[in-house]
């Protein structure tokens, strides 16, 4: 149940609450009152019938008897025990109060009609009914109206915390009205999380640009300085190492450049097979297989789809086993390629959380830096392709990259395998 229908129930639950136990209050009280008026004229009138009868012996007044025979029966027994009282009961013409006593061996009675004070009582609850209807209509119209405002403010929130969420710190949920209650409170709470995330994001973006910035210059000279040693074992242990740490300090210029979305993506129509059957031909790579099930135009930047797939497929044949396959097809979505290998398959984190930089994941999974899959993942954003991390049936990582639909596409007939 939503919060605006828990408000509107719990206000209607209260209002028919309230509005029911003053009704029967009122009732009560309505009741009690007519009640004790006929009581009273029935007694007056008793005692009247009593003080003629021990004067003259003999009965006058409207509606007085002696030994009714529609005297209710206990308040005859208490009369013949030489009491007197009153009561209701039943009378010729509908209910009566009747007021009884006894003397002489004789029950002496008196009845005052009740109808009309019935009929009364009968219309003050129809109009308690009514009241009460239309208090609790109004109630809870007003309360829908309320939880239906606190409710929209709410999703407005909500709506803005999610875009947090999804890596736009620059979203703010704004004023929420002039009042200052908890929503309002909420809602700046939020914006001000999110100003100092983005703030805190800016930082470490600065730091990784800065840093990569400045060991750049002297690994291209330690670079330079590496391919002059003289050849030998050592010498290429150097080299090796100082191009793994050129390559980290490349990835981390890049993964600068797309936290700051730095370049727009530079659009073109293509062959996807083609290009697919290109870039993994680029990465030079043993053991990887090209399989085109249907080909079909994608329009998309190639050095960015470049990036994220030959980024996948390096990862897949360091981290995983042989063979890696690639697989080009048609979705009802648009197209779809994937990227899947036989080794111990993506690590429970990553398939959690997505990629995270600095983070390799599972030991069985090698070891690294952690920047390929958080490159390929930023590449993909910035062209609206949706990246999906899974463990492929029988074993082994998938990955799947699925391209926004194209107006043309072509099937071809027989698969080509390269």
């Amino acid at each position: 149940m939503t919060l605006r229908r828990q408000i509107a129930a719990t206000v209607a639950a209260i209002s028919c609450l309230v509005a029911l136990s003053v009704g029967l209050l009122v009732h009560q009280a309505s009741v009690r009152q007519h009640t004790d008026q006929a009581r009273k004229t029935a007694e007056t009138a008793l005692d009247a019938l009593l003080d003629l009868y021990d004067r003259t012996g003999e009965l006058a007044g409207p509606n007085s008897a002696q030994d009714a025979a529609d005297l209710p029966a206990s308040l005859r027994s208490l009369a013949r025990q030489g009491h007197r009282g009153s009561m209701l009961g039943p009378g010729p013409h509908g209910t009566a109060m009747w007021a009884a006593a006894g003397t002489g061996g004789r029950v002496l009675s008196v009845r005052v009609d009740y109808t009309e004070d019935e009929q009364a009582i009968a219309a003050l609850d129809r109009a308690i009914l009514v009241s009460v209807a239309a208090a609790v209509f109004v109630t809870v119209l007003a309360g829908i109206l309320v939880a239906d405002r606190i409710s929209s403010r709410l999703r407005t929130a909500a709506r803005s915390a999610r875009t947090i969420a999804s890596g736009d710190f620059t979203a703010r949920i704004g004023p929420l009205g002039r009042t200052r209650d908890e929503v309002t409170e909420l809602a700046a709470a939020v914006d001000s999380m999110s100003a100092a995330l983005q703030q805190r994001l800016r930082s470490e973006q600065r730091f990784t640009a800065d840093v990569a910035h400045e060991l750049r210059t002297p690994l291209t000279g330690l670079v330079t300085a590496a391919e002059l040693l003289p050849p030998g074992r050592p010498t290429q242990l150097v080299r090796d190492r100082v191009r793994a740490l050129h390559r980290l300090v490349e990835d981390l210029l890049e993964v600068s450049r797309l936290d700051a979305r730095a370049a727009a993506p530079e659009l073109v129509e293509l062959r996807l097979g083609d290009t697919v059957q290109r870039i993994v031909g680029a990465t030079g790579l043993d053991g990887v297989r090209v399989r085109i099930v249907s080909d079909t135009a994608v329009t998309t930047d190639p050095r960015r789809l470049d990036r994220v797939l030959s980024n996948l497929v390096v990862n897949s044949h360091r981290h995983g086993a042989p063979p890696v396959e690639v697989t080009v097809e048609a979705a009802a979505s648009g197209p779809v390629v994937t990227v899947r290998d036989h080794g111990p398959g993506y690590p429970e984190p990553l398939l959690r959380d997505g990629p995270q930089r600095f983070r390799t994941g599972a030991r069985e999974r090698g070891h690294g830096h952690g920047l390929g899959l958080t490159i390929a993942q930023g590449h993909a954003e910035a062209l609206g392709v949706a990246l999906e991390y899974a463990r492929a049936p029988g074993g082994g990582a998938l990955t799947v990259l699925r391209l926004p639909a194209q107006r043309h596409d072509r099937s071809e007939d027989d698969p080509a395998d390269g």
